[in-house]
C-alpha cells in the first residue's frame, strides 16, 4: 500500500504539523486496517507523523532517524528520503539504497 502521510492537506498551504497532528486518526486507522509488515517513511513529513509519538516533539533532522528501525503500532518502521529530494540530490542515492537494506533486512 503506498498512501501520503498527510490525509486532509489544506489547499494552497505546505505540510506542516499541525496538518500531520489534524490527520493523524486517519494514518493510525489506515494503518490498523491495512496491517502493513514494514513501514518505509519516506521523507520529513512521514517521518514526523509516524515516529513524534515515540521520539516526542520535535523529530529529529531526517539523517538521525536513518539507518535504525523504528515502531509505530508494533510494526518495524525504516526512514528514508523523499523521491523529490533524491531528485535533487543524486548523491544520497546510495543512503536510500542502504535503508531499502534494512527495511528488508527488517522483514526477515
Amino acid at each position: 500500500v503506498l498512501t501520503s502521510a498527510t490525509k486532509c492537506r489544506t489547499e494552497g498551504l505546505s505540510t506542516g504539523p499541525h496538518e500531520l497532528a489534524q490527520c493523524e486518526a486517519y494514518l493510525r486507522r489506515q494503518v490498523a486496517l491495512t496491517q502493513p509488515k514494514m513501514i518505509l517513511a519516506m521523507g520529513r513529513y512521514a517521518a514526523q507523523a509516524l515516529l513524534a509519538q515515540t521520539i516526542g516533539s520535535p523529530v529529529p533532522p531526517l539523517g538521525q532517524l536513518r539507518g535504525v528501525v523504528h515502531r509505530y503500532q508494533g510494526i518495524p518502521v525504516v526512514v528514508s528520503y523523499s523521491p523529490t529530494f533524491l531528485l535533487r540530490n543524486t548523491a544520497d542515492k546510495a543512503k536510500a539504497w542502504a535503508d531499502l537494506c534494512l527495511a528488508k533486512s527488517a522483514l526477515q
